[in-house]
């Protein structure tokens, strides 16, 4: 990550668990990604919460075989809490990635496919939530 998304690796942002539905990555409130209310800044909670939705569409396309382009058109966000201590972002939505890269393999039409990550405290209460929108085309 160091190379690939220096920004990422500053924040301390680690992807904690992957399999083909479910990517979680982590991020503790700290100096370098806090804002002046003494919480996480927004953009670093969103940084944590899309990588745990990319990192789901990467392994997609990796098990496809395939060359599939992939890029976010739209993000929402919901903040709910401050977010101090570690954050674990949860998406559990790999199934619809899987999905959109079969049908544009089918149709040969670029597909947009939403996927949600949750973000919470170490109380396991919600601090915000992040959905992605993610354009996928098989390239020929």
């Amino acid at each position: 990550m160091f190379f690939k998304l220096p920004l990422g690796w500053l924040s301390g942002m680690r992807v904690k668990y992957l399999n083909e539905i479910t990517c979680i990555v982590s991020i503790k409130y700290k100096w370098i990604n806090q804002n002046p209310f003494k919480s996480m800044f927004w953009a670093a909670q969103g940084m944590a919460a899309e990588m745990s939705t990319g990192v789901l569409v990467m392994s997609a396309i990796e098990k496809s075989n395939r060359k599939v382009s992939m890029l976010v058109t739209k993000q929402e966000a919901n903040f709910c809490k401050k977010a101090t201590g570690k954050i674990i972002f949860t998406c559990n939505e790999g199934a619809f990635v899987d999905n959109a890269i079969q049908k544009s393999l089918e149709t040969n039409d670029g597909q947009i496919v939403s996927l949600t990550s949750e973000g919470k405290n170490e109380d396991g209460v919600v601090v915000s939530t992040f959905v992605f929108e993610w354009s996928l085309k098989v390239k020929s």
